[in-house]
């Protein structure tokens, strides 16, 4: 376990200040007409989460040596993406949610209309900082990363994801069926996270971009086997969002599925699968193995 060195520690804490520095300078201030919205969607980004995605950004980055102005700029476009799906799916006509980080979700602070809005606007915000900003010294590169993005948010990544979650709603899933959809609905955006990040810096070849795709497929999944048994262990006041909502709503979970214990097993074993991708890369995927032991080991 290497997540509670002082030196992760503070790498995370510097991390997390100046993202969220760079990342509130990004938004629209909130006194920009229309100022509800830019409030609302301040709201729905600053101030909460762990950024794990942007941090995977970074670590990924420091793999090839990537510019960490660059990363931040990758790292936000993802956060923001991230930020819209939460708005989203705690919406009346999906998840239902009243809390999100440790404060009311943005429908009920704000309004439905203004949180669908808000949704809107972050993900279009996503690609504009991809698009305005240089992130690769090669256009077709970069070109790449917006389509990598895109994809990851679609039909067949996030969105797709979360459509089959709300029509598996009261069904029992197998295994590789619960997989499949938690590739899409969870994976699919950690993944274009770490990969966002590693094309920030040197071009990796086939084969070391297929190992560090590999490692952010297992430690997205072991994301989402973690969050379901935290579900049932952790307190509201710990998730800072509602506990126990998953079997309230009769979702399929990992834990629904195999037990608290077995999801346990489950996601211990995607850790070592994780860790064994980054071998090729020796001591440069330092903090991808650190950040693999903080999804899997956390608490909340």
């Amino acid at each position: 376990m290497t997540t509670n060195s002082p030196d992760f520690q503070r790498w995370t804490a510097s991390l997390q200040a100046q993202f969220e520095s760079r990342i509130g300078a990004l938004l629209p201030a909130a006194d920009i007409a229309p100022q509800r919205l830019h409030a609302a969607m301040r709201y729905a980004v600053l101030g909460g989460g762990k950024r794990v995605r942007p941090l995977l950004a970074f670590a990924a980055g420091e793999v090839t040596q990537a510019d960490v102005g660059r990363v931040t700029i990758a790292g936000a476009a993802v956060e923001m993406i991230h930020a819209y799906s939460l708005v989203h799916d705690d919406l009346p006509c999906m998840d239902d949610d009243v809390l999100r980080r440790g404060k009311p979700t943005c429908h009920v602070e704000y309004d439905e209309a203004t949180a669908l809005l808000v949704g809107d606007a972050l993900q279009s915000l996503a690609f504009q900082l991809l698009a305005e900003h240089c992130l690769a010294d090669d256009p077709a590169a970069q070109l790449e990363m917006v389509k990598l993005l895109a994809v990851a948010s679609g039909s067949r990544g996030m969105a797709g994801g979360q459509a089959i979650d709300l029509a598996a709603t009261g069904q029992s899933l197998t295994l590789p069926e619960l997989e499949f959809m938690h590739i899409h609905k969870t994976g699919a955006i950690i993944r274009a996270a770490t990969l966002l990040g590693a094309h920030c810096g040197n071009a990796l070849d086939p084969q070391e971009l297929a190992r560090l795709d590999h490692f952010a497929k297992c430690i997205g999944l072991a994301f989402q086997v973690v969050d379901d048994v935290l579900d049932i262990e952790a307190s509201t006041a710990l998730l800072g969002k509602t506990a126990g909502k998953d079997a309230q709503h009769n979702k399929p979970t990992y834990v629904s599925l195999l037990g608290v214990a077995e999801s346990k097993k489950l996601a211990g074993e995607l850790r070592a699968d994780a860790l064994a991708s980054l071998e090729v890369f020796g001591p440069r995927a330092q903090r991808l193995r650190e950040l693999a032991d903080f999804i899997v080991l956390r608490k909340f």
